[in-house]
């Protein structure tokens, strides 16, 4: 009797072991938490672009908080690093990435085509370029709501006040001045509806901002154009004989550069104006190489290399990188800058890369914002732009230092 017991509780402990076993082969991985996400280790094998994807994500787990943003707003800083996480998406198709993106989009557009925080009366063209976004996730879901998003801001060029020669203001708080940055903020969406919703009837333009930039706001000294143009030459900042801001602001350059590489991504080879949005990325492409310093980053201030105050700065660095490796590979620029973008993304990880622990990156020395007029009143001098504020990871810098790594298979 004892001995069948004995028996019974073996076998009723084997079987337990068995389903306890059994089961915990078989049971689902748990869910990845928030929590558990914000502790995951970023591979030192991953690319720098991934890197720097996975990095941003961590700090900032809602696309609408980059930049440290506390509620979701319609801005360029946005649509500049989501529109590298959409070309990181196409060479690494992560879902995260795409994801990423769209939830963005999803806190922003309204089902009517409305923009959250977006106001049109504002004709600020910095608003513009964040409607990148728009012409894949129209393609994706031909959801209407993105095809209204992207007509109301079309409609803001087709209002945006002019300079008399033809130049779009930076913004309606800047009468007759356009600035490099504009030239970003505007053309690569400009240029992609037209082609896309216009049989590209605009493109002579588009072509037609770069002229103006180019024709007035160049520099014949050293071939480097200037941050901003006032037409009317009214702005304390300005030049009286010129209309030029005093000074050469890298990120500015930085911005100018982009928007040509990237609005030629929509001319046509056998478009009249396409050679010419060529040369000009040549011309400033060969004066900025000359300031290239031996760390293969560049300054603040462009030209006052070594000057008193002056840093090697990472936006500006990252932009000229991008546009470089970019303006090879499609063509547009000998091999030789190549080698330049490669020497500027060994300066940005060796000399301003930071790494952290857990795998995460940050990218130091990057200016924070600068700009000409507004209040407090901005001079555009030498000591306005080396004293504006830093920011580690700023987003003008983490997007095209995306950017430049998946140009470079970095």
């Amino acid at each position: 009797m004892l001995k069948n017991t004995l028996n019974t509780l073996k076998v009723a402990i084997l079987f337990v072991s068995f389903t306890f076993f059994s089961c915990k082969t078989a049971s689902p991985k748990p869910v990845k938490t928030a929590d558990s996400q914000n502790q995951a280790i970023i591979s030192k094998d991953l690319k720098w672009s991934d890197k720097m994807a996975l990095t941003l994500m961590k700090r900032h787990p809602e696309s609408w908080q980059i930049d440290d943003s506390k509620a979701a707003k319609w801005d360029y800083v946005h649509g500049l690093v989501l529109y590298s996480f959409e070309q990181l998406y196409k060479k690494n198709p992560d879902a995260r990435y795409a994801s990423y993106v769209q939830g963005y989009l999803d806190a922003l557009i309204q089902n009517d085509g409305t923009i959250k925080t977006y106001e049109i009366q504002k004709h600020n063209i910095d608003m513009i370029v964040a409607g990148r976004l728009l012409f894949n996730a129209y393609d994706k879901t031909k959801e209407d709501k993105y095809l209204k998003a992207m007509q109301l801001l079309r409609q803001q060029l087709t209002e945006q006040p002019r300079t008399q020669s033809g130049g779009f203001w930076h913004k309606k708080i800047y009468p007759n001045q356009m600035w490099l940055d504009g030239l970003y903020m505007g053309e690569p969406f400009y240029a992609h509806y037209t082609v896309t919703f216009e049989n590209g009837k605009n493109l002579d333009d588009v072509a037609h901002q770069f002229e103006q930039i180019q024709l007035h706001a160049t520099d014949p000294a050293t071939g480097l154009l200037y941050h901003g143009w006032d037409e009317s030459k009214q702005m304390p900042w300005a030049n009286k004989e010129t209309g030029n801001s005093p000074n050469f602001w890298s990120r500015a350059l930085g911005w100018y550069v982009m928007a040509l590489v990237d609005a030629l991504d929509y001319f046509p080879k056998d478009h009249p104006k396409q050679k010419e949005l060529v040369g000009y990325l040549n011309n400033v492409s060969e004066s900025l190489a000359k300031f290239q310093d031996k760390s293969g980053l560049w300054y603040q201030v462009t030209d006052k290399m070594g000057k008193e105050g002056n840093y090697l700065e990472a936006s500006g660095s990252s932009m000229f990188a991008y546009a470089f490796a970019k303006g090879v590979n499609k063509g547009y620029l000998p091999s030789k800058f190549k080698k330049i973008a490669n020497k500027a993304f060994d300066g940005l990880t060796t000399q301003l890369m930071k790494v952290d622990a857990d795998g995460t990156i940050t990218l130091t020395q990057a200016c924070q914002v600068a700009g000409l007029g507004g209040t407090p009143y901005r001079d555009g001098s030498y000591e306005y732009y080396v004293n504006e504020k830093k920011k580690d990871n700023d987003p003008k810098a983490t997007g095209p230092f995306i950017l430049a790594a998946l140009e470079l298979n970095r």
